[in-house]
């Protein structure tokens, strides 16, 4: 299981590193996206997660950690709003300068 976790990874990493690097906004967008959900994976597996384990309520050995998941549902938050924002500002610069292209210099 942990090898293909590790394929996930990589795969939404290199697809989003690909297309971050492309000259258009929308690939540039999407990119964006793969790398945060790939940074979400990554944060979740980093809490060595761990089946039947109880939460931090009532009486146990062990309990299971919180923080990854505190931390990937706000990092959710955070990644949905930052993707809005860059949605009108593509929106916005497509508008004004009539390309898609990042630098705005494309063809017309």
């Amino acid at each position: 299981m942990e090898l293909l976790y590790a394929i996930t990874l990589g795969v939404l990493t290199s697809c989003g590193v690909y297309l971050m690097l492309r000259a258009r906004t929308f690939p540039v967008v999407l990119g964006l996206t793969l790398l945060s959900y790939a940074v979400n994976l990554f944060l979740f597996a980093m809490g060595r997660l761990a089946t039947g384990m109880p939460a931090i309520l009532g009486e146990a050995r062990e309990y299971a950690d919180p923080l990854p998941q505190a931390l990937v549902l706000t990092a959710i938050v955070i990644g949905f709003a930052m993707t809005a924002y860059v949605l009108v500002l593509a929106l916005r610069a497509q508008g004004e300068l009539e390309s898609d292209h990042v630098d705005g210099k494309g063809d017309h």
